[in-house]
C-alpha cells in the first residue's frame, strides 16, 4: 500500500460523514429537475420536503435519514490486508462521531453490536488496480431500499424484453417502501451472487456519467422512461418522477443462465470516496466502479 498522508480511519469517518450529511451532486440536481417537471401537487410537495431536507442535513452536519444503513465499502488500487481493520476502526469512530444509528444486529438474536460491526461487517470489496493510489468508496444502503433488492434467474430465451420487464417489475412492486424517487442499479449476468453485486456497485455510478456500453446506456433510457411514466411517483403518493436514474453493469454468463438482480437506491443515495495518494487525499461523491 502507497504512503498515507492520514490514516485511513480518519479518511473512513470523513467520507461517512460526507455520504451522510451531503447528497451528490448528480443526484441533487436530478431532484431539482423532478421539482421544477412536476405538475401534481403531492408529488411537488414531496420532492420540496425532501430538498428541505437535504439543505437542513448539509447546513447542521447531520446525517439526512435516520437510517443510516449498512456502509458497503469498495477499495480500489493498492492496498495491503491491513486496510480491513483501519476500515473497521474508522466505522466504530464514525457510529460514535457522526453519529450513525448502530443498525448492525444479530440475525437470529436480534442483539445489536452498537457499533455497526460484528460478524462479516463491515462489507468490503477489493478491486486490484495498478497504479499509485488507493481508493476508497463507500455506500451507506439503508434498510427501506436494501428489503426491496430482486434477484431473478430468467430463462436465456426471456431476452432483452425479458430482462426489462423483470426490473420495472420489481421496482413497481417495491411501490413506495423504498422512499422513491429510486436511482436503480441493476447487474445483468455472472452468476447470482456476482449479479447481485454488480447491481449494488453500480448504484456508486454518477448519474452524470453515461454508461460507455451503448446497449446498456439504450437500455438504461428506455426502463428510466418506462417507470417516471407508470404515475407511481415520490414516496409512491402519485406524480411523474417515480426514478432518478438507471444504472447498469454486466458480465458474461453461462450459456443457459439469465441471472438479472436490482438493487434500488432511495431517494437519498448515498455515496463518497476518497482517492488517496502520496500527495494527499481527495474526496468526491462518484465512482465509475
Amino acid at each position: 500500500m502507497i504512503k498515507l498522508p492520514e490514516p485511513v480511519d480518519q479518511v473512513v469517518v470523513n467520507l461517512l460523514r460526507l455520504a451522510n450529511t451531503k447528497i451528490p451532486e448528480d443526484i441533487g440536481w436530478a431532484l431539482e429537475a423532478a421539482g421544477m417537471w412536476e405538475n401534481n401537487p403531492v408529488a411537488y410537495t414531496q420532492i420540496g420536503a425532501i430538498m428541505d431536507n437535504l439543505k437542513k442535513a448539509e447546513h447542521m452536519g447531520r446525517p439526512m435519514c435516520q437510517d443510516t444503513g449498512i456502509p458497503v465499502f469498495y477499495v480500489c488500487g493498492r492496498f495491503d490486508s491491513s486496510i480491513a481493520a483501519q476500515i473497521a476502526k474508522g466505522v466504530e469512530r464514525a457510529t460514535a462521531e457522526i453519529p450513525l444509528r448502530p443498525n448492525t444486529v444479530d440475525p437470529l438474536t436480534r442483539e445489536n453490536h452498537g457499533s455497526n460491526l460484528g460478524p462479516g461487517m463491515p462489507i468490503i470489496h477489493y478491486i486490484p488496480e495498478e497504479g499509485d493510489f488507493t481508493e476508497i468508496t463507500v455506500l451507506p444502503k439503508g434498510a427501506g431500499s436494501e428489503n426491496m433488492t430482486r434477484l431473478g434467474m430468467l430463462n436465456p430465451s426471456d431476452g432483452v424484453q425479458g430482462v426489462e420487464d423483470f426490473i420495472v417489475d420489481a421496482v413497481l412492486d417495491a411501490g413506495g417502501r423504498p422512499c422513491p424517487p429510486t436511482v436503480i442499479g441493476v447487474g445483468i449476468g455472472g452468476m447470482s451472487d456476482t449479479c447481485a453485486e454488480m447491481a449494488k456497485m453500480a448504484l456508486a455510478c454518477p448519474l452524470d456519467v453515461e454508461n460507455p456500453d451503448k446497449t446498456l446506456r439504450e437500455m438504461e433510457e428506455r426502463i428510466f422512461v418506462r417507470l417516471n411514466k407508470s404515475g407511481l411517483g415520490p414516496m409512491g403518493l402519485g406524480g411523474a418522477t417515480t426514478c432518478l436514474g438507471v444504472r447498469i453493469k454486466k458480465a458474461a454468463c453461462h450459456t443457459a443462465s439469465l441471472p438479472v438482480a436490482v438493487s434500488i437506491g432511495c431517494w437519498a443515495t448515498r455515496r463518497a470516496s476518497a482517492r488517496i495518494t502520496d500527495h494527499g487525499v481527495e474526496y468526491a461523491q462518484g465512482a465509475v466502479l
